[in-house]
C-alpha cells in the first residue's frame, strides 16, 4: 500500500516549565483533517546532551507519512539527572494526552522513539508508566488513571541497559582501548551517579528481575559496526523482551555504526530504516 504524502508545519511549544527553565518540544504538524497519531520523540546524547533538534530527518519522514512528531528537549545534567529526566519525558506522554484533542491527535494513538540514550529513557517510560519515581510531576487536571502508557515503541541504537555499556567501556579501557569510557564514561556517572542506579533504571535488567511492566510492541534499529552500543546488550533485552511474551521487530544494519540515519540519510540502510519506522508506526499506532 502507497503511504500518503502530507505536507507539514513545526512549531515550538512549551509543555513543562522548571522554575525559570522551559521545555520545549518541536512539533511537526501534518496538514488535514486529523485527527493524526503522535510519536513523540526522546533525542540521545549520553543523557546529557543533544536538543529536541537532533533527529530533524526522522520527524520530516514521519510528518510526512501523516504521523505528529512532538521532539522533546529535557533536563539533563547540571541540571538533574536520574530519575528526574525520565519524570520529563513521562509528563510529556501526560500531557500530550490531556490536551490530544485540541492538537488534533488521537489520544489513543501515542508512541514513542529514542535514540541512543533517548531509546533508553523512552523504554523505560513505556515499561513503567506509573512507577512513582517516574511519573512524580503532577499534571494539573488530569483524568484518574492517565498514565505514560503508549500503543508502541521505535529504538534506534538504544543505551538498552546503561550499567552492561559502563561496564562494556570499562572493559575496553583495561584492554587499552579508551575511546568509548573518555566519550560516555563522565556522562554515565554525571547523569546516573552510581552503579546502583545504572541497574535500577535498566529495561534489560528490569525483565531480567521480573519487574512488574507494560510491554508494547517494539521496532529495534541498530547497525552491526555501532562501537558505542554493545551488541551484547542487545542480545539480552531482545532475548528477554520476546521470553516474557513481548513483540519485538529487530532489523540490524551491515556495516552501520550508530546515528547512521541523520548523519548518513541518503544510503540504502537509512532509507530502508526510515521506510521501517515509517511502516511500523502506521502499523501499530493504526
Amino acid at each position: 500500500m502507497t503511504t500518503p504524502f502530507y505536507a507539514f508545519d513545526t512549531e515550538d511549544i512549551e509543555y513543562l516549565r522548571h522554575g525559570d527553565q522551559p521545555l520545549l518540544a518541536r512539533l511537526f504538524k501534518p496538514r488535514g483533517p486529523g485527527p493524526f497519531p503522535l510519536v513523540i520523540e526522546v533525542h540521545g546524547g549520553a543523557w546529557c546532551r543533544g536538543t529536541r533538534l537532533n533527529n530533524k530527518v526522522i520527524h520530516e519522514k514521519l510528518a510526512q507519512s501523516g504521523v505528529m512528531v512532538a521532539a522533546l528537549d529535557f533536563r539533563m545534567p547540571p541540571q538533574a539527572g536520574y530519575p528526574d529526566t525520565i519524570a520529563d519525558v513521562n509528563y510529556a506522554v501526560r500531557w500530550f494526552k490531556q490536551r490530544a484533542t485540541s492538537m488534533n491527535v488521537d489520544a489513543k494513538r501515542i508512541g514513542l522513539l529514542g535514540t541512543s540514550s533517548g531509546g533508553h529513557i523512552a523504554m523505560l517510560v513505556a515499561m513503567k508508566p506509573q512507577d512513582p519515581r517516574y511519573a512524580a510531576i503532577p499534571l494539573a487536571g488530569a483524568a484518574p488513571g492517565l498514565d505514560s502508557t503508549v500503543r508502541s515503541v521505535v529504538l534506534a541504537w538504544p543505551v538498552i541497559d546503561p550499567l552492561g555499556r559502563y561496564h562494556h567501556a570499562q572493559r575496553l579501557k583495561t584492554q587499552g582501548d579508551s575511546g568509548l569510557i573518555d566519550h560516555v564514561g563522565n556522562d554515565h556517572l554525571n547523569f546516573w551517579v552510581n552503579e546502583a542506579a545504572m541497574e535500577e533504571g535498566s529495561t534489560t535488567i528490569a525483565l531480567e528481575r521480573g519487574d512488574a511492566i507494560k510491554m508494547p510492541p517494539v521496532l529495534y534499529l541498530q547497525g552491526t559496526e555501532d562501537y558505542n552500543h554493545p551488541r551484547a546488550d542487545l542480545d539480552r533485552f531482545v532475548a528477554g523482551y520476546r521470553k516474557a511474551g513481548g513483540s519485538l521487530e529487530l532489523h540490524l544494519y551491515e556495516g552501520e555504526k550508530q546515528l547512521f540515519i541523520p548523519q548518513r540519510p541518503d544510503v540504502p540502510a537509512s532509507i530502508d530504516a526510515l521506510g521501517k519506522i515509517v511502516g511500523f508506526v502506521r502499523q501499530t499506532l493504526a
